[in-house]
């Protein structure tokens, strides 16, 4: 099998793989970026953005990863089309199998993955895309303000969403499947008091209405019982919150996850446990997941590989 080698290998395509491929071509280390199943990473499922800086009216999630994808092509990048299906990290150089039939064998490893919000699985989430279906509450929430919004979850994040959902929105349905809140106790208080919150307790989601964007929700009470009950619901916009699964199960054997799946890092950095090898973005993270903080975290990565190539002579 072929094997090409460079000093740097970004695998991931978003925010986060594109600010390292930018930091580290600046710093002349000729980086080789492999875009993944999807390039541009889940911002590009994104309609509009307002929250990143820079874009003051505004940027499509498509048009903000193109415009990063060209400053770091600017600087040198070598981005490529091209999955990881393999990966051997038990010694440096690490050896990534691309597409089954090449091997990259790099001196430093940014993993830049990403996550994969949860959906329900439901025809009508894929259908209503961008058009009042959302997995990022804030992301997305600005465009409902004053208007009627759901959230799906019964656990800390989707009451996290329903609570900042609530200082935009008029209205807040938290859609919850069982009977209970799973959320702690300290959130269940605050979900209580807020009175723009209404939980909808033993509530299933059987699909979405409307004609040019979500108008509504089908739900069904206490389905399976004797007493079960359909009925539509009028809202604007529709929040999944049952969480997210980090890309990391190709690095899952050889580097630390937690028990979710997400990369363990040295606290405040993109350093995993071995060293020359980062992670950056979603991937890592599982409290913020927002673009500007994956833009960071590749910017860290980036400037700890020079480090690390420097310190062991293998750059002037």
């Amino acid at each position: 099998m072929n094997i090409e080698k460079t000093k740097c290998l970004i695998i991931g395509s978003g925010p986060a793989g594109f600010t390292a491929a930018i930091y580290a071509s600046r710093a002349n280390l000729s980086p080789v970026l492999y875009e993944g199943l999807q390039p541009g990473g889940q911002l590009t499922t994104t309609t509009d953005i307002e929250n990143f800086p820079g874009y003051s009216a505004g940027v499509s999630g498509t048009q903000l990863m193109e415009d990063l994808r060209q400053q770091a092509v600017k600087f040198g990048a070598d981005i490529r089309s091209g999955i990881a299906t393999a990966a051997d990290l038990s010694s440096r150089p690490f050896h990534i199998t691309i597409d089954e039939d090449k091997i990259i064998a790099t001196e430093t490893l940014i993993i830049a993955t990403g996550a994969t919000a949860k959906y329900l699985g439901l025809p009508d989430e894929k259908k209503y895309a961008g058009l009042g279906v959302s997995a990022c509450a804030t992301c997305d929430g600005f465009f409902y303000r004053k208007k009627s919004v759901a959230v799906v979850g019964g656990g800390d994040t989707a009451c996290e969403e329903a609570i900042y959902l609530s200082g935009l929105a008029s209205k807040v349905y938290l859609i919850v499947r069982k009977p209970y809140l799973k959320a702690s106790k300290i959130m269940q208080a605050r979900i209580e008091k807020n009175t723009k919150i209404e939980v909808l307790f033993e509530h299933n989601t059987l699909g979405l209405f409307g004609e040019n964007g979500v108008e509504g929700v089908r739900l069904v009470k206490r389905a399976g019982s004797p007493e079960a009950k359909e009925y539509d619901l009028p809202i604007d916009g529709f929040f999944l919150a049952i969480g997210h699964t980090p890309n990391s199960s190709l690095f899952a054997s050889c580097l630390d996850t937690d028990a979710t799946g997400y990369i363990k890092t040295v606290p405040g950095t993109p350093k995993t446990g071995i060293p020359g090898i980062y992670a950056a973005g979603d991937v890592a993270d599982p409290v913020y997941r927002q673009a500007i903080t994956a833009a960071a975290s590749g910017c860290q990565a980036a400037i700890e590989v020079e480090r690390f190539l420097s310190l062991n002579g293998l750059i002037k």
